[in-house]
């Protein structure tokens, strides 16, 4: 049964602090477990300051992410080295400052078409997490933001259901309602499939559809998400 657990804080601050001590909390058991650490970041304002968090915190515990794998909920389809790509934003603020080896870091490569991209970063992921019996990977923590129509990675309100019930991992997204319109994403079905996923909702603007995504018949991406999953942990900056 669907099932989420909202906590909220002051600031956004105080959000991306909470979020990066329990990140790093969730990476050093799996380290003493010996097991690798497998997570899916995303974009955005607010994964900015975590990055940041998570670094100042790491560098101050001195926990070790050698055993980390970082992918992508969702990428842009830009270069690399492009302002808006969200490989290039964990690039500068986390793995830089913390020296995260590049055989750790499984970018979505931006700089291709779309479908091309989606079927490479289906490979990589397949590669590396363990498979569920339905052949979706199956991700420690999925790190996901929230736009003001609801939106989680690059699934966003209005699409067909065909297209929102596919079981790829990975899918192209070509007609973005946002800019840049190419883009690739993870769909519902591997978010699903993930053992944690947390979504940070950061912004006032944004109470309203998050209230609006946790009513029972809310047909917003979060709200599919959070139907799909048994449990899901939002954390919001505002009450």
């Amino acid at each position: 049964m669907a099932s989420f657990d909202l906590v909220t804080f002051p600031s956004d601050d105080a959000l991306a602090q909470f979020a990066a001590e329990e990140w790093l909390r969730s990476a050093a058991m799996a380290g003493r477990s010996g097991c690798d650490f497998t997570t899916a970041l995303s974009g955005g304002r607010i994964a900015k300051k975590l990055y940041s968090s998570i670094v100042a915190e790491a560098k101050a515990t001195k926990v070790s992410l050698g055993h980390a794998h970082f992918f992508w909920a969702d990428e842009r389809c830009l270069p690399p080295d492009d302002p808006e790509s969200n490989y290039r934003g964990a690039r500068e603020l986390f793995f830089q400052p913390l020296g995260v080896s590049g055989n750790q870091i499984h970018r979505i490569r931006g700089e291709e078409s779309p479908e091309f991209a989606a079927t490479e970063a289906e490979a990589e992921i397949c590669r590396i997490a363990p498979m569920n019996s339905e052949g979706q990977p199956v991700l420690d923590l999925i790190l996901l933001g929230m736009g003001e129509d609801g939106h989680v990675a690059s699934l966003f309100p209005g699409e067909a259901e065909t297209v929102s019930a596919s079981r790829a991992v990975f899918r192209a997204v070509r007609n973005s309602p946002k800019p840049p319109p190419e883009r690739v994403t993870l769909g519902y079905a591997a978010i699903a499939s993930a053992k944690e996923v947390w979504v940070l909702v950061s912004g006032v603007a944004k109470r309203e559809v998050l209230q609006q995504s946790l009513t029972p018949n809310s047909t917003t991406p979060l709200a599919r998400v959070i139907q799909m999953r048994q449990a899901t942990r939002l954390l919001a900056d505002f009450r």
